[in-house]
């Protein structure tokens, strides 16, 4: 007991807690599917004018929100495949100057576990990996061959003076096959609970799973999606971070009361930017959850809340695909203002409707 006064006497020393016992705590954001698009690569391409992929107007605008947060992660939904024949949909790659981009924007993991990171094989999904170690981005979901992804399991970051651990994994890869030994983490219960289990082990105090699931299009979760949200709460996990659909799914705050504790459960977060076109996919969400250490000295998740934002199209002059947050909805142009009341009106809808005791930040 005394030795875990004196660790938390530490603990709240380093994170900034005060001399009136006020939580220690760390926020973590998350973000959804970054895409790229043939029409968002020919316009980058554009932009650097005989000089590579310009993206640096993609995320100036939402960047001081994701630098704000202690630890930010997005789903990096295309392989970085070397060029020089970048490409869009069906098969996806992408530049490293894109994932430059995200960094420089504030986010610290890219989630690699998706549906297209086999699109260019496993040479690219082996090499979107070395890019983003040369980048100094953490990263998941993805490895070079098993062996890699047994030596770095678990995965566990210092936050603030909180231990908290990452993975990641999704439904499939599109019928793509690893050929050279290239490891997808896939979802398997049998596996996901091993790892689940090792990250305990490993002393990680909060435990993130990030899930590449669900049904395309879709605002609401399905079945298949609840039953592993219950699982992964079973398992003892703190927060569940889905994406996929392109479109945002409910956000809800469960209760594990075999352990006492509430579990943040987020379906779908839709597209951090892209190039879709319905009124669904033109934008998407952005969730912050904090975790704090109470008085015992245990780290918790404790709240979360919820913003929106339009992925907009250029605009003409030098303007690129941009992110723009809800609460600058006066820098979003004049010409995609209407497809933004109709994003932002239906994913409120189903928030308003669905979401459980996730609110909305800015009203």
């Amino acid at each position: 007991m005394v030795l875990q006064t004196l660790l938390f006497s530490l603990i709240s020393f380093l994170t900034g807690a005060d001399s009136i016992g006020s939580a220690p705590k760390a926020e973590l954001l998350f973000a959804g599917d970054a895409m790229q698009h043939q029409a968002q690569l020919d316009r980058a391409l554009e932009l650097g004018a005989g000089k590579g992929y310009d993206y640096s107007g993609c995320f100036t605008l939402i960047a001081p929100e994701i630098t704000a947060a202690d630890y930010a992660v997005c789903n990096l939904e295309v392989p970085l495949g070397g060029g020089p024949d970048y490409t869009g949909y069906p098969c996806f790659s992408a530049p490293d100057s894109y994932a430059v981009a995200l960094k420089d924007a504030g986010f610290d993991m890219m989630l690699t576990a998706n549906n297209h990171c086999l699109d260019r094989r496993d040479k690219a999904a082996r090499r979107t990996l070395t890019a983003l170690d040369s980048l100094n981005i953490d990263h998941i979901g993805t490895y070079h061959d098993a062996a890699q992804r047994d030596s770095l399991i678990p995965f566990i970051k210092n936050i603030n003076g909180f231990r908290i651990g990452f993975l990641n994994y999704t439904y499939g890869t599109n019928g793509i096959e690893p050929r050279e030994g290239a490891e997808i983490a896939l979802i398997d219960r049998e596996k996901m609970a091993q790892e689940i289990k090792k990250t305990r082990e490993a002393g990680a105090e909060i435990i993130v799973v990030a899930v590449h699931w669900g049904i395309e299009y879709v605002l609401l979760e399905n079945a298949a999606q609840r039953s592993l949200a219950d699982f992964l709460v079973d398992q003892g996990v703190d927060l569940i971070i889905g994406g996929h659909p392109h479109v945002i799914q409910p956000m809800k705050v469960v209760r594990n009361e075999k352990e006492d504790k509430d579990v943040l459960v987020v379906y779908s977060l839709g597209n951090l930017i892209s190039n879709m076109k319905t009124a669904d996919t033109r934008g998407g969400a952005l969730v912050r959850a904090t975790v704090v250490r109470g008085k015992d000295g245990k780290a918790r998740f404790s709240h979360a809340d919820y913003d929106t934002f339009l992925s907009a199209k250029p605009a003409g002059g030098k303007t690129n695909f941009r992110v723009i947050p809800s609460w600058m909805e006066d820098s979003i142009p004049a010409s995609q203002k209407a497809h933004w009341r109709i994003f932002d009106r239906g994913a409120q809808k189903i928030f308003d409707a669905h979401n459980v005791r996730v609110p909305r930040r800015h009203k």
